[in-house]
């Protein structure tokens, strides 16, 4: 069993991150995850501009003292964001004690069984008590099921269909499209109507779409002008 750190006002105890593995330089994903990872990292922080709020994949997470961290595939943690001192080896990962909370999503992308997404990690996710653990099987690796959203409600997860995400102000939703030119279902962060939230790529190209609108629109009304007589190059 996962034991909690207790910490007290103004005496209390830290662990020295000198004796944590924050990085071992360890490859462990494949193509399509880590496509998936950096989707959902960057439309974050390309439509969310204005809040604080840190994301990123494959981090780890010292819940824990005297446990390893645990590194989920994707994280979200709001209202707080990496040290400006970030190459210092106490900011290097996401320690609970120093941010002062848990992640509210943890998300898994389930590649083959041995993860273990259904056990030991939900048990770690629920001790630590993330506000909800994400599950993203696309090849149905652990059951028929696509997609889990696990909610803690007191001191337990408990499976939800709901896709909404209450308490981060943000849904989560299946996606048939393209990104990086790759045609494919995606898993995406969306807005209350199941609008999902845009890359950098696709708002610029949002962007050029309106401008080329635009111009068609201006060209068209110069072209009515010219037929009625008149140059619109004077008005």
């Amino acid at each position: 069993m996962v034991q909690e750190v207790l910490i007290n006002n103004d005496d209390y105890y830290v662990p020295d991150a000198n004796q944590l593995v924050t990085e071992n330089d360890t490859p462990v994903d494949n193509f399509a995850s880590e496509k998936q990872q950096r989707l959902l990292v960057s439309s974050l922080y390309s439509s969310l501009q204005n809040q604080t709020f840190l994301a990123v994949a494959n981090v780890g997470i010292y819940h824990t003292d005297g446990q390893p961290a645990i590194v989920p595939d994707v994280f979200l943690s709001l209202d707080v964001q990496v040290p400006e001192k970030w190459w210092e080896k106490q900011n290097r990962c996401y320690m609970v004690w120093r941010f002062g909370k848990p992640p509210e999503v943890v998300l898994e992308i389930v590649s083959n069984k041995e993860g273990d997404e259904l056990g030991k990690k939900l048990q770690i996710y629920e001790h630590m008590r993330g506000s909800y653990y994400i599950i993203y099987d696309p090849n149905q690796q652990l059951g028929e099921k696509v997609l889990r959203i696990y909610e803690l409600r007191g001191r337990r997860y408990f499976e939800t269909s709901e896709n909404w995400l209450e308490q981060v102000g943000l849904g989560i939703t299946l996606w048939e499209g393209k990104f990086e030119d790759r045609q494919d279902t995606w898993l995406r962060w969306c807005y209350q109507d199941g609008t999902v939230l845009l890359t950098g790529d696709e708002r610029a190209e949002q962007e050029r779409q309106r401008a080329e609108q635009a111009e068609q629109r201006t060209q068209l009304l110069a072209e009515r002008l010219r037929a009625m007589g008149v140059d619109p190059d004077t008005l």
